[in-house]
């Protein structure tokens, strides 16, 4: 599904968006906020470090269940810099336990990136922005219309639509894994020989591999956030989540 939308800088931008709410009945308590989602409270949000609390009045309303906080009016273009958004539901808006309040980001000129979401049971999150490198020209502008902007979009979905409440925590735990299999490969280097084709290592390698990694991580503090940070590293360095 395509939604066209015309902002206050008189252009146009194509949002795909999941379809939402299209097949059968609409949940009652989402009824009941239809018909009061124009200066409800329902979600707020912060970004740690460089802003005050702020509600769903930031927000440029799209439609009944979509939001879209335009970075321009907020940051210029420095909107990569904002790399966290804590994001809450308030207790005035009872969303269905088979819902979620999702997250999305695009740079300009971007498609929407999907970065994680806040559920009944998961009522408040603290999200890694994962901005995508800016694209080329999907809007239609007005000759006299600002450049295009980055943006944040929040819309209701369905849960089981979503891939993942958060996606940048699951790509933390596949970079470390990924470091910690460098460190092991690292390692057996250390002891391998060469028959004919093979690389032939001890019957013990893993054992002491991991005996040497226990022992350094005790004796040394800084050993597994040196690993952290260098997947920090690595993900900034890639633009990549």
């Amino acid at each position: 599904m395509f939604l066209v939308v015309l902002d206050s800088a008189r252009h146009f931008s194509f949002l795909k968006l999941r379809p939402c709410f299209t097949v059968g009945k609409p949940h009652k308590t989402l009824l009941g906020e239809r018909q009061k989602t124009q200066g409800r409270r329902m979600f707020g949000v912060v970004f740690p470090n460089r802003s005050f609390p702020m509600d769903i009045s930031s927000f440029t309303q799209i439609d009944t269940f979509h939001w879209v906080l335009d970075m321009n009016t907020f940051v210029g273009e420095s909107y990569h810099q904002i790399g966290d958004m804590c994001i809450f539901l308030l207790n005035n808006f009872t969303l269905p336990p088979d819902k979620a309040l999702a997250v999305y980001v695009q740079s300009p000129g971007s498609p929407f990136v999907f970065c994680g979401a806040v559920t009944l049971q998961r009522p408040s999150a603290v999200l890694s922005l994962i901005w995508p490198e800016p694209g080329g020209q999907m809007q239609l502008t007005a000759p006299d219309s600002a450049a295009p902007s980055a943006k944040i979009g929040v819309s209701v979905e369905d849960l089981v639509a979503l891939p993942s409440l958060d996606v940048a925590a699951e790509k933390k735990i596949e970079r470390m894994a990924l470091k910690v299999g460098e460190n092991l490969f690292n390692f057996m280097q250390s002891f391998c020989g060469v028959d004919g084709s093979k690389l032939v290592v001890p019957m013990d390698i893993l054992d002491r591999w991991f005996k040497k990694f226990q022992e350094k991580a005790k004796r040394d503090s800084d050993f597994l956030k040196a690993i952290h940070f260098s997947c920090l590293s690595d993900k900034y360095a890639s633009g990549r989540p």
